[in-house]
This record gives structure tokens, C-alpha cells and sequence, in this order.
């Protein structure tokens, strides 16, 4: 249609498919998806590539409704004045509303020589880079895996259940997140699989070079592969298109995911800051984000105050291998309590919620490109008197975050 309002979501991962989606709610809303690579990455499955047990990857036309517009192409900078998109390669796309869904990536490690030596392992891109290496060096070389959350975790055992001798280095604690019962579970478990966790106020990495990692207590442990997958980090595409960012450069918005500075533009996922104070960084708040963002933006279109977002976490799911998995119950709050399911009992039925976790979250993606909406969690799970609270705390110190670009 001629006169479709043109609403553009950037960024191709769980948030902006899941907003993009929900866009077509509205026949008279054309929908572009612009993307820099051609196909969906599952970024839940990455550890699983590395080692060869999952692909990780789905074809965008499986998870896209029928109606969105999938552009291939790298944003260079958004200019919202003229709202449009400049592209890399010189081109430009006009948008009446803009959905920023850009996501995160790997943090540029400061630690002495890890950028030289050290493989991350949050793209696609990365876990290229990372399997042949590993399948070069040989099944008895020694990986060391530094960071101890979700990420790292899922990476040692996955290895470590192929026979190869494994290093899991934690800093302070394994698996901050996790409650201390589930936390030992976990730790139980990677023992099992033969994992060495090396945790403790001396635990922390130094430097890395191409046969050891450095710890700050004198150690040097031996590594022919290191993994890092310790810290995050957004593009900086905000920031660099002269939007108000938050000190990390999330996207500064509003509980309605609206950014500060022009109410065309609305942020889902990772890249976003509602009021400075943005959700865990998960799969599990992207799709709802994302849902949230393309329901602001219909509002918008339908002449109606956008509802503030209301995201509702259940916990953190975690595979240890193929064979056994964790789950983290969590309050309304997001933290994390007593209440596992997993261990060495229910570690095949904590295996068994994993991979219906993963296969459910992309096909929650395309039960929304078939019926625009459906995906929505009970208003009890959220808990908007907590955000609320936090809101109100943060008042004096969020202003102090915001980095604003003239």
C-alpha cells in the first residue's frame, strides 16, 4: 500500500522479530526488518555450534510473518531529523516509526593481551571463528572458558562432555545469578563433567597470552584454546546517530520503551534503557520487549496512550551438556530463590526444559507471525511496583548516566 504507514525495525534477533511480527497486526502498516546477515541466529544455541551438536541458525522466512520486508544491510547511522536510515553502502531507508532492536555483542576485553589470544562467543561470526580452532588444536588441548555466567557455563560443559579437558574460570563466584542451593547443583555437575572451576577473590584474569591465562593470585593456568565470554556491550549505533544514551549506550527511554529524545523512535531488547534501568540482558525479555515496543508503536498508530512495558522473568534455564540442565526459579523481581528444578535427580528433566525453552522461543516467534499478539505473559508475572521502586531511587543518580549527543 501507497499510504502504509512505513515502520522499520533494526536489528534481527529475538526482540525484533518478535516486534516486527506483532506490526502486522495492522494491515495498514508496512513492516521492513533490516538485518545484517541473512538468517535468524539462535544466540541461546551458540555454545552448541562451537561444539557441533546444533546449527543455531533458522531461515529468517520460517520466523517472519509473510508481510515483513527483510532488508540485508548495515545501519550507519539513523538520522531521526529526516527519519530515515543510512546505510553502509550508501543507500538510505525511509521510516515513519523506527523500531531499535540492535541487541548485544561481546565486550572488547581490557585484560592484557585477551583480544590477541582469547575467542569470544556472542555472534555467529564468533563461534565461527572459535569451532575450527578448537577442532585444530586437537581433543586433548586444554580450554580455558573465562566468565562464569549462562554463557560460560552452557560452553564448559558442552566441551567438557566431549571428553575435552576443560578450565572454567569464575572470578568471584560461579554463576552469579543463581541461588547458593542451585549454584551448587550447578558446580556438582560440572564436576561431573570433569570441569575444573577455578573461583575465589584470586580468580580474576590478569592477562592471556597464547599458551596460559594469568590469574591475579600469581597462577598461570596452561590454555591452547581460551573462550571469554565475560562482559557485554551494545553497538553504539545511538550514540553515534546523536541519541541519548545511557553510559553503557543503551537507547534512554521511557517505561513505554519511547526514546527520550523523539517518540518515532521505540527500543526493544538489549539495547534499551527504560527509565537508566534496563532488564537482564536475556532471551527471556527480548521477545517481550519486543512485543512491548511493536504495541507502543500501534497504539501510536491508533490514536491511544502506549501502556508501559511489563516484563515478567521466571527464572534462568541453563543446559550442562546434553544430558542434564538447571532451572533457577525467581520472584516477580527476578530474583532468584530457593527453588530449583535440576540436581542430580532432576538433572535430565532440567536438560528436557532447556531444550523446550530453545525450541519454544523460536517457535513462539512464528506462532506471532501467524496470529500477531498471542504471545503475551499474565499481567501477574511482572511486577511494576518493583520498577516503580527502582524508578524512584534512581531518580537523583539517572541523570548523571544520561550521555546526551549534540
Amino acid at each position: 500500500m501507497s499510504d502504509a504507514t512505513q515502520v522499520v525495525v533494526v536489528g534481527g534477533g529475538y526482540a525484533g522479530v518478535m516486534a516486527a511480527n506483532r506490526l502486522t497486526a495492522r494491515d495498514d502498516v508496512a513492516v521492513t526488518l533490516v538485518n545484517d546477515r541473512p538468517t535468524f541466529v539462535e544466540r541461546i544455541r551458540l555454545h552448541q555450534r562451537v561444539a557441533g551438536s546444533h546449527d543455531a541458525v533458522v531461515d529468517y522466512r520460517e520466523v517472519l510473518a509473510e508481510r515483513v520486508r527483510l532488508e540485508v544491510a548495515t545501519v550507519d547511522r539513523i538520522d531521526a531529523q529526516g527519519r530515515r536510515l543510512v546505510l553502509a553502502d550508501g543507500g538510505s531507508l525511509a521510516y515513519d516509526y523506527l523500531v531499535y532492536a540492535v541487541g548485544s555483542t561481546s565486550a572488547a576485553p581490557a585484560v592484557p593481551g585477551a583480544a590477541e589470544h582469547a575467542f569470544a562467543l556472542a555472534s555467529l561470526e564468533e563461534a565461527d571463528r572459535l569451532a575450527p580452532e578448537l577442532a585444530a588444536a586437537g581433543p586433548a588441548a586444554r580450554v580455558t572458558v573465562v566468565g562464569a555466567g549462562p554463557s560460560g557455563i552452557e560452553t564448559a560443559s558442552e566441551l567438557a562432555e566431549q571428553g575435552r579437558a576443560v578450565t572454567l574460570v569464575c572470578g568471584d563466584t560461579l554463576g552469579p545469578y543463581l541461588h547458593p542451593h542451585g549454584r551448587r547443583a550447578v558446580a556438582t555437575a560440572l564436576a561431573r563433567l570433569g570441569v575444573e572451576v577455578v573461583a575465589g577473590p584470586g580468580a580474576t584474569v590478569t592477562a592471556v597470552t597464547a599458551e596460559a591465562v594469568q590469574l591475579a593470585d600469581g597462577r598461570d593456568l596452561p590454555s591452547d584454546v581460551t573462550i571469554w565470554t565475560a562482559g557485554f556491550t551494545v553497538p553504539d549505533l545511538a550514540a553515534r546517530s546523536g541519541l541519548s544514551t545511557d553510559a553503557a549506550g543503551r537507547l534512554l527511554t521511557d517505561e513505554t520503551l519511547t526514546s527520550v529524545d523523539d517518540e518515532r523512535i521505540v527500543a526493544a531488547g538489549d539495547a534499551g534503557a527504560p527509565s537508566g534501568l534496563p532488564y537482564r540482558m536475556s532471551c527471556q525479555a527480548a521477545g517481550q520487549l519486543g512485543g512491548a515496543a511493536a504495541d507502543t508503536v500501534l497504539a501510536r498508530l491508533a490514536g491511544a496512550t502506549p501502556a508501559p512495558a511489563a516484563v515478567g522473568f521466571l527464572g534462568q534455564c541453563l543446559s550442562l551438556g546434553r544430558g542434564a540442565g538447571l532451572f533457577q526459579f525467581a520472584n516477580r523481581g527476578d530474583v532468584p530463590v530457593r527453588a530449583f528444578l535440576g540436581g542430580r535427580l532432576g538433572a535430565r528433566t532440567g536438560a528436557w526444559l532447556k531444550e523446550l525453552v530453545c525450541w519454544s522461543t523460536v517457535k513462539g516467534l512464528t506462532w506471532e507471525a501467524r496470529r500477531p499478539g498471542i504471545l503475551r505473559y499474565p499481567a501477574f508475572v511482572a511486577d511494576p511496583s518493583r520498577r516503580a521502586a527502582l524508578r524512584d531511587r534512581q531518580q537523583g543518580a539517572a541523570t548523571s548516566d544520561v550521555v546526551p549527543v549534540a
